[in-house]
């Protein structure tokens, strides 16, 4: 049987979900995890948003909400997402013997019980809480060391990338460390800068690495007319830009006085680096991307990073002059814009393909990444009209629930399901 036709017997008789199936590749078992956790998540900070427009904020919460929702949308179902990516990627690139699904079962585990004691811990005991985090860090030690040790045995010739993402995958099992310590000890003030050094030395160092590798191969592959421009120094340089941001974001949450002279040389980083971005991102094909579109939600999802540092000078300036405007505007522009629609690009492009589904943004995945720029703009909108922020927020987390939780259950049905295409994997 042909693949094609293989394709035309599945949409005749759709194959019936099996959980041992997501023990057949690495990328459903990490990939499953991730969405749930990710769905559940969503779901939780909708009831939030839902009980702070009925007046109801905190509803007896042992750890802060606020705290929750940090940790939950950065070093939740980040790492699992990772996880697929890179055992699934990581042995052709660094040449090594495939992992399988079983391999990397103990710390999956580990991360999705860890999450859920998490939030149940929130509303019962810190301590609780604590120990959920504590075994979420066991996980991923036990993830990050297996590709940490994947990294170093490697023969291949050209590492950069991927002991990059090894070095930035310890920053984030410190991050953890630290999280369950501030949890235990009731010392937020810990678990803020854990959650950033999470943020901005782990999760979008890794990001930025992946982009850097994989968006000039993706353009070039599609539109033949690129060529994969990716030199060694912009990579540095890309770097550079998100740890000076991070350095930044890090020095206003300590709440120490900042001279004048000190948020000038902020304004010029931030900009200048948005807008080199935002040429990078030209370089690349962002015009020319906009033909294919499985090719354009990846483009588009980078230019959200070039945005973000643009909004962060926005709100530098508009704070020399006398406005105040949080830095929720570029926080968000990063995660949500950035973070969230680069994963939801690369995810269904690896689960796409490695499910025996042609390599293309359907209706479906089209109508949902749209869905996604909707709730983002939504929640940059609440920071900026603050006298209808109720209504807004509520919103934006109804659209990031509908949004990815219709793109979460369509691809958890994917991984539980034999290939289209009736290969193995």
């Amino acid at each position: 049987m042909t693949p094609a036709q293989a394709r035309a017997q599945a949409k005749l008789q759709p194959a019936t979900w099996r959980w041992a199936l997501l023990l057949h590749a690495p990328h459903r078992l990490a990939f499953a995890s991730a969405v749930a956790v990710m769905t559940v998540a969503a779901l939780w900070w909708w009831l939030v948003m839902l009980g702070r427009s009925a007046g109801a904020s905190h509803m007896g919460m042992a750890v802060p909400e606020t705290f929750v929702h940090a940790l939950l949308m950065s070093l939740g179902f980040m790492p699992l997402f990772f996880t697929g990516f890179l055992f699934t990627a990581g042995p052709k690139w660094l040449r090594a013997p495939e992992v399988s699904a079983r391999q990397i079962l103990p710390g999956v585990l580990a991360m999705v019980a860890g999450w859920t004691t998490v939030l149940v811990g929130a509303y019962v005991h810190h301590t609780l809480a604590a120990a959920g985090m504590a075994l979420v860090t066991l996980g991923w030690a036990m993830l990050s060391g297996r590709f940490v040790g994947m990294v170093q045995r490697s023969p291949a010739p050209d590492r950069l990338h991927a002991s990059l993402i090894a070095a930035a995958s310890l920053i984030g099992l410190l991050a953890m460390v630290a999280t369950s310590v501030g949890l235990a000890t009731q010392a937020y003030a810990v678990v803020r800068t854990a959650v950033l050094l999470g943020l901005w030395c782990f999760i979008v160092p890794v990001y930025v690495v992946v982009a850097h590798r994989m968006i000039p191969f993706f353009s070039a592959s599609a539109v033949p007319s690129l060529d994969a421009w990716r030199p060694n120094w912009l990579l540095w340089t890309l770097l550079g830009m998100v740890f000076v941001q991070g350095a930044w974001v890090w020095l206003e949450a300590r709440g120490l006085p900042t001279p004048s002279w000190l948020w000038r040389v902020r304004f010029g980083t931030a900009l200048i680096s948005g807008v080199l971005i935002l040429a990078l991102a030209v370089r690349w094909g962002l015009w020319r991307s906009l033909r294919n579109r499985l090719l354009a939600m990846l483009h588009l999802g980078f230019v959200w990073l070039g945005v973000a540092f643009c909004l962060d000078a926005f709100t530098v300036g508009m704070r020399a002059q006398g406005v105040d405007i949080p830095t929720l505007l570029p926080l968000h522009a990063l995660t949500m814009g950035f973070l969230g629609s680069v994963l939801l690009a690369m995810v269904t492009r690896v689960s796409c393909g490695h499910s025996g589904r042609v390599l293309a943004a359907d209706a479906m995945a089209w109508g949902l990444f749209w869905g996604l720029q909707l709730a983002t703009l939504t929640r940059l909108t609440a920071t900026l009209w603050p006298a209808q922020a109720s209504i807004l927020l509520l919103a934006a987390a109804t659209l990031w629930l509908l949004t990815l939780g219709a793109w979460s259950a369509r691809h958890w049905r994917w991984y539980g399901q034999p290939r289209v295409d009736g290969r193995p994997g």
